[in-house]
């Protein structure tokens, strides 16, 4: 099993920057799809942005043009860059392969955009 830490949520204002982190405990980044996903308070968590292994990437609409995935290989490293954040960004941030089998999910990263 991989175990998954991600870090660098915090509080920030509407139109402010964060920088997300994901760890996984070891190399997956050459051989899997791996995905950033959130939970906002009161809903389900859902899928908002994935890299492949080849640097494909996705976004959901909801994120696109203020996000942007990236990964770190030799690092064993994924990020997320938010841009232009507002209040509906509210959630607790997973990252995870983008699979049906999901690996055991780690703690998450609260991001709360408030004034």
């Amino acid at each position: 099993q991989v175990q998954l830490v991600e870090s660098g949520g915090g509080l920030v204002q509407p139109g402010g920057s964060l920088k997300l982190s994901c760890q996984p405990s070891r190399m997956v980044f050459e051989s899997y799809t791996m995905g950033w996903y959130r939970r906002a308070p009161g809903k389900q968590r859902q899928a908002i942005s994935y890299i492949k292994s080849n640097g494909g990437t996705w976004y959901d609409d909801s994120v696109k043009d203020r996000f942007t995935i990236s990964s770190n290989i030799a690092g064993n490293t994924m990020y997320l860059q938010m841009n232009n954040l507002n209040p509906e960004d509210t959630a607790v941030y997973y990252c995870n392969v983008f699979s049906h089998n999901y690996w055991p999910w780690g703690q998450g990263t609260q991001v709360t955009v408030s004034s």
